[in-house]
């Protein structure tokens, strides 16, 4: 607790990034991290986003927590970054031990803590690297009756603007 409530008093840094308190392998994770904390940061909003620390005996239901104090923006946001054109459930989620599949277990650790959800997909190659915030619902409208979500789809929802060194989310979220 001591750790945490020194790291509270101290204000963000001057370069709008979250402070790295554990270290984070995948960038688009790192990025997204960044990405949420400079909207708050730009837009004089109260919120944190982090990642928390991964461990084989601890379950990780999703890649980023957001905690704010407006209720539009207490999150949790899934991130996958692929090559190719579509997403999906088969080969860009996994099943648990259980046999339960990724999206079931982010689906019900969304409503078991009232957070709203987003996918957070980054498609790589071609000209340039995409990325997209999808509400967590149209998710599952797609996990429903699809094997897969085209980049078309992503396209219509939040676009993130590519910056150097990540993407900054350029307006606020859309209203539940």
């Amino acid at each position: 607790m001591k750790v945490g409530l020194l790291f509270f008093q101290k204000p963000f840094a001057s370069s709008h990034t979250a402070p790295n308190i554990y270290s984070m392998n995948n960038s688009f994770e790192r990025e997204m991290v960044q990405c949420m904390n400079r909207f708050f940061t730009e837009n004089r909003k109260r919120g944190f986003a982090y990642r928390l620390k991964q461990s084989t005996f601890n379950t990780q239901y999703v890649d980023i927590i957001v905690d704010s104090k407006e209720p539009g923006y207490y999150l949790a946001i899934e991130c996958k970054s692929l090559k190719g054109k579509r997403l999906s459930f088969s080969s860009n989620f996994h099943k648990d031990k259980d046999g339960v599949h990724q999206i079931d277990n982010i689906s019900g650790f969304i409503s078991y803590t009232g957070r709203r959800g987003f996918l957070a997909a980054e498609f790589r190659g071609g000209q340039k690297n995409e990325a997209y915030l999808m509400p967590w619902e149209l998710v599952l409208e797609y996990f429903d009756s699809a094997a897969s979500i085209p980049i078309e789809a992503f396209r219509e929802c939040i676009v993130l603007e590519r910056i150097p060194g990540g993407y900054r989310l350029p307006a606020g979220l859309p209203e539940e």
